[in-house]
This record gives structure tokens, sequence and C-alpha cells, in this order.
């Protein structure tokens, strides 16, 4: 899981009011989310991660959703659905009403290193609940996830996890009475589940550290999700097993989704130097590695390159530090013909 850079209330009302500015020539009133999915084998499209939160790099980012896909995800922390005035999720729904993506929200209840954002205890589950099922009967979303690399979760807890378990299925039921034909899901990380030691760039994998079992846990769930970046694994792309992906099937017929993926195009780690074409090589090589998997949506992990920690701040499609494409960009964008 990738920790985003959060949004202030003064930027995000900011963009409010430009992105009104802008929609007033048609006069426009903002509509409720009724955009279905399109009719393509599968969606693609990016998190919401602009250059910067400047107004003008925002309005940026969201002219060119327009060509990299049909989704735009917002990740971050459940409670954010209960508060108003200037939210990740409010934007991103405001915003598709513009720009027509498809705004996917995904919703986590721990931090980066596994503990809970706050005790599962009866009256936050109430909030949670709450809060995602007013959300979904006000915006009819395509999609909901519940938990973000929720096996992360069951690693450092077993009981919190078993507690998420029972929030995932309540609130699924409680989404579907209002919004039925919203598609549910939880995200799992896809090394983490095929067993992979838990230092990054070392170790061999261990298949009895494997957790496909943990899917078993989310029967009614309507599809399944993955983050996944082989690039912490593998040196090249060219060295990803021609299974990687379709051993997914061994465990569940359900669609997939990839909520996360992307590979670095540089980084100061002897032995595992990568540059602009192994970037662009992933993307086509990630492509045809799912061909055969039955997806929903593929999701691009950053637009721009965004500063957070290595490997993850040289994931953009662009570079952050001068506003250039990377060979990655133009791979991405002309995927759904590779």
């Amino acid at each position: 899981m990738i920790k985003h850079p959060a949004l202030s209330l003064f930027t995000i009302v900011i963009i409010f009011m430009a992105v009104t500015i802008s929609g007033c020539a048609g006069q426009k009133e903002v509509p409720q989310n009724d955009k279905t999915p399109v009719d393509k084998p599968y969606l693609k499209g990016v998190s919401l991660s602009p250059k910067s939160w400047e107004q003008a790099d925002v309005m940026d980012f969201l002219e060119r959703t327009k060509m990299t896909g049909e989704i735009v995800t917002w990740a971050g922390d459940w409670i954010e659905l209960s508060r108003e005035g200037g939210t990740g999720p409010e934007f991103l729904i405001y915003g598709a009403s513009e720009y027509d993506y498809l705004p996917v929200v995904l919703v986590n209840i721990y931090s980066g290193d596994g503990s809970l954002n706050r005790p599962l205890d009866d009256s936050v589950k109430k909030t949670y609940k709450e809060s995602i099922v007013s959300f979904a009967k006000k915006n009819k979303p395509a999609y909901i996830g519940m938990g973000i690399e929720i096996n992360t979760l069951y690693e450092r807890s077993p009981e919190d996890f078993d507690k998420f378990v029972s929030l995932f299925n309540d609130s699924y039921y409680a989404i579907k009475a209002v919004s039925p034909d919203t598609k549910i899901f939880t995200v799992f990380q896809l090394e983490k589940m095929k067993g992979i030691d838990k230092s990054l760039f070392a170790g061999p994998w261990n298949a009895s550290n494997a957790q496909w079992e943990l899917l078993e846990k989310f029967p009614q769930a309507d599809m399944i999700a993955f983050t996944t970046y082989p690039g912490l694994r593998y040196k090249d792309p060219s060295e990803i097993p021609s299974d990687y992906y379709t051993e997914i099937r061994l465990h569940t017929e359900k669609p997939i989704a990839f909520t996360e993926t992307g590979w670095f195009s540089e980084i100061d780690i002897a032995g595992w130097e990568s540059g602009e074409q192994e970037q662009a090589e992933f993307v086509s090589a990630f492509f045809r590695l799912t061909e055969s998997v039955d997806k929903e949506f593929v999701i691009w992990s950053f637009m721009y390159d965004q500063d957070i920690e290595e490997p993850f701040k040289s994931m953009g499609l662009i570079k952050s530090s001068d506003g250039k494409e990377k060979l990655s960009w133009d791979a991405w964008v002309r995927s759904n013909d590779i």
C-alpha cells in the first residue's frame, strides 16, 4: 500500500471553485455519479496523483485523465466518508461530473505499518458502515473497495482481520440494499499472497507463507482486487514468469481488478537499476501476462512522480521535475491496443 499525499481542506475548496467555474459556461448542475462502465474488455486509469496540489497542476491532471483511461481512484482513511466539506472522495466524485471519468473510492482502516487508524470497536464499525452506505446511496458508484492490502492487517493481527471481515460482510449487504448495482471488493497485496519474503529486493518465494486461503473469507465479494509490484522481486520485466498473474485463477473464479501497479524508472539501490525503457517494457509485459485474466480494471499507481519513498517515487508516467512524459506514458495510453 502506498501512502498518498493528503489533500488539505483549503486545497480542495480552491479546486472545487476552479472546477465549478470551468463548468459554468455550460450551466451544468452537478449530477449524481450515474456513469457506468463502458463496453471494453477492461477499464484502466490512474490514482488521483497530480504533480502538486496547486490549482494549475490539478487542472492539468484532470485534463490528462482523458488520455490515461476511464477511471480515477482515491485511496484513504475510511473515516473521510463520514466528514463533510472538501474531502478527497467528494472531490473525486465532483471532478468526475466535469471530466467524465469513473470514480473509484478505496477506503482503508489501517496505516502503512499495519496498525489500525482507530480501534475496531462497535462504535467505530458503526461509523464506518453508516458512512459508506450513505456514500453509496448518494452516489450509486460502479465500484467500492473496502480494505487495501488487507492481508497486511492479517499478518499484524489476525484478530483485527477477523473484525474487518465482519465489517466487510455487514457493510456489503447494507450497500447492496441502497445501491444494488455497485460491485464491492476488498484488495490484497499479490506478492504477499504468493509468499513473498517481507524484505524487499531479497529472499526467495516461500510457498509455505502463501496467503491464498484468505480469499475464502470473502465469498460474497463481487470481485477480488490486488496491488502488484513485481519490480520489487525481479530486476527486469522479462524475468517475470509467464504464470505470474494467471496463477490467480487457481484460487478464484471471480473477476479481478488491479488497483495499483507500477515499475520504477530510477532507483538508488545497487543491482536494481532501472530506467524509462524498463518501465515502458513492464506496461507491455503486464498486459501480455494478464491477457487471459478476466480483468475488470487496471490502475497505474501514479500519473506524475510523487514525493514519497523509494522505490515508488519514480513510478509515475510523467516526471514531476520537468513535466516530461516518460516512455511509459505512451505505452500506457496505447495499452488497450497492445
